[in-house]
């Protein structure tokens, strides 16, 4: 088992402290010395700037599913070079009438060196890494992979 970690720092600024004026800047940091901008997302009264935590939420998904696609693909002797998703999460009401990302469209562009592979293996090398991507089995989130 692995441990992960990350520090969130959130200060107060100013007097007022009511729903529409709190500041909702924040900074994640992480044992390597990233510090990475954060905010709530803008509908929710974030600053735009920053990334917010459902976007995050989306890379997280997009990102390790990318990792475990290129591990695969590396052991199979498929040569990838270059994978570029343009993923896109939905926030939804979920089955308990709560607000949730429901589901994730992933939307890869692989380049490969020489003949991409067929089609069939293709998906089967989406699925399978699905199926073994780490974020994909934490959460409920429905992840598919859009039409190619």
């Amino acid at each position: 088992m692995s441990k992960h970690k990350a520090r969130i720092d959130w200060q107060r600024q100013g007097k007022n402290f009511d729903y529409a004026s709190y500041n909702r800047n924040h900074t994640w940091n992480f044992e390597n010395g990233i510090k990475v901008p954060a905010s709530a997302a803008t509908q929710f009264l974030g600053n735009g700037d920053r990334v917010d935590p459902e976007e995050a939420f989306v890379a997280s998904i997009s990102s390790c599913h990318m990792l475990t696609f290129l591990a695969i693909c590396a052991k199979k002797k498929l040569i990838v070079n270059s994978y570029i998703d343009h993923a896109t999460g939905y926030l939804s009401l979920n089955e308990h009438g709560k607000l949730a990302i429901t589901h994730v469209t992933l939307s890869p562009e692989i380049s490969w060196e020489g003949d991409a592979p067929a089609p069939e293996l293709l998906r089967k090398l989406h699925h399978l890494s699905h199926q073994e991507c780490f974020i994909a089995n934490s959460v409920t989130t429905r992840v598919e992979l859009a039409d190619q």
